[in-house]
């Protein structure tokens, strides 16, 4: 039977489905391209926003109307945010057979696969299982051969606000340590270069195994010492549990990329409380200023970056509370900021408040910190002029080659002998902008 992934989101969600086709994989299912060719369609949904939410409604709408007009039979399921939600279930029951929680995978598949081989037209949409086996055990068709996302926990205890995560994944729950340092090694011995250790918020993670306990840290030390050349990332982390032990852990370990991604949302306290952050603006930028001493104290003179989230119009943000989100930019000094214009989400605290900042004001106050991002990056890549640099080549362009830095800085630079997908190479930075850096492969 032919397959084909449609996935929507985040980092975490591209993970899930490389796990699914890994599973789908080893049951004898064939991937597809070409979404028109499969049996089995799957929806890995995201539901931060309503744009990605209307997006797979039209997909699905408009598949199921092609296949039907053509008298081709076509299984869907939906996964990911968007399947434990009843008004998305009762949206979309005559055009998906199987809503399927990730956390629920894959006994849910296995029935339906057993379904499908034997041509049964009916699929049980809640099976009875004696036992639920972990999705994370599977073992994932990764995207490619060089970079690979290794989720180490999923879930979130936070309960932010704006956010369906909790209500999506459940709670926090760890991975055992060593099961995610099997999937490293096994990894960096077939010549993968990056190794991105993924989770709602990984800096909460805790794996006890006898009377040892792993917390973030270190598991991270743990992998760094793993032999081989590779680099080590990870996202997301959560400001609140932002501990020193960990601060020093990424600044000191070699193989640990010098990028660290602190989401801080909004600059003004009383916003932060009613997202229930649960820490103010003056401690995230105690924070910052920590982890800018810890890389200058054990990386001296080695570029490092640091990057953020913020959400504009939340509920009942005015005007001057949005600027202290700019102060906070003005202050940090941020090489990137991902930012995201507030969007309802049902069953989250907000979505009981009253979204009262216009679609308008909301792309205002965006185009408005963007530009304050664009001189914070422009200066802080200038330092980046004639420095060598370890980079990542991930896709070709022409007679180019892009790539990415330690600091996860996009670099072009021109085709050599020495360049090709998914090498580590040493580039001397010769142009930067705000966005890029453009160097020659020495």
């Amino acid at each position: 039977m032919l397959y084909h992934i449609r996935t929507f989101g985040c980092q975490m969600n591209h993970s899930d489905s490389e796990r699914m086709a890994g599973f789908l994989k080893k049951n004898k299912f064939q991937l597809v391209s070409e979404i028109d060719s499969a049996d089995l369609v799957i929806y890995n949904t995201c539901g931060v926003r309503q744009m990605a939410e209307d997006r797979i409604y039209g997909q699905i709408h408009n598949l199921k109307k092609q296949k039907t007009s053509n008298n081709d039979r076509v299984t869907i399921i939906l996964t990911g945010c968007l399947a434990n939600r009843p008004d998305v279930q009762k949206r979309l029951k005559d055009k998906v057979d199987l809503f399927c929680e990730i956390k629920d995978f894959p006994e849910e598949f296995k029935q339906l696969i057993s379904s499908l081989q034997n041509k049964t037209q009916k699929i049980s949409k809640n099976p009875s299982t004696s036992e639920k086996i972990s999705y994370l055990t599977l073992t994932p068709k990764y995207s490619n051969s060089y970079s690979a996302f290794v989720p180490i926990m999923t879930g979130c205890n936070n309960f932010c606000a704006y956010c369906v995560v909790p209500y999506a994944r459940g709670r926090e729950s760890s991975r055992p340590a060593e099961a995610i340092i099997q999937e490293i090694k096994s990894l960096v011995r077939d010549g993968y270069k990056e190794i991105i250790l993924l989770g709602q918020n990984v800096n909460s993670y805790e794996s006890t195994t006898g009377k040892v306990t792993t917390n973030f840290s270190r598991l991270v030390r743990k992998i760094d010492s793993l032999p081989g050349k590779f680099w080590i990332r990870f996202i997301s982390n959560h400001p609140k549990d932002v501990t020193d032990e960990m601060i020093k852990t990424v600044a000191r370990c070699k193989k640990v990329c010098e990028s660290f991604h602190l989401p801080i949302q909004a600059g003004n306290d009383k916003v932060l409380s009613q997202m229930n952050r649960k820490y103010t603006a003056k401690q995230y930028l105690r924070l910052v200023k920590k982890i800018k001493a810890a890389y200058e104290k054990f990386k001296p003179g080695v570029p490092y970056a640091i990057s953020s989230d913020i959400i504009v119009g939340f509920p009942g943000e005015t005007k001057k509370q949005f600027l202290d989100s700019a102060e906070i930019m003005k202050k940090a000094k941020f090489d990137m900021v991902y930012f995201g214009q507030y969007s309802p989400r049902p069953g989250t605290t907000a979505w009981k408040m009253k979204d009262n900042v216009s679609k308008k004001e909301k792309a205002r106050r965006e185009k408005y910190l963007n530009e304050i991002l664009k001189k914070t990056a422009l200066e802080n890549n200038r330092k980046y002029l004639g420095k060598i640099l370890e980079v990542l080549l991930e896709k070709t362009t022409g007679n180019f080659f892009l790539g990415k830095t330690r600091t996860m800085k996009n670099i072009k630079i021109p085709a050599s002998e020495k360049t090709g997908v998914g090498k580590l190479v040493k580039v001397k930075v010769v142009k930067v902008s705000a966005w890029n850096l453009k160097g020659i492969c020495i």
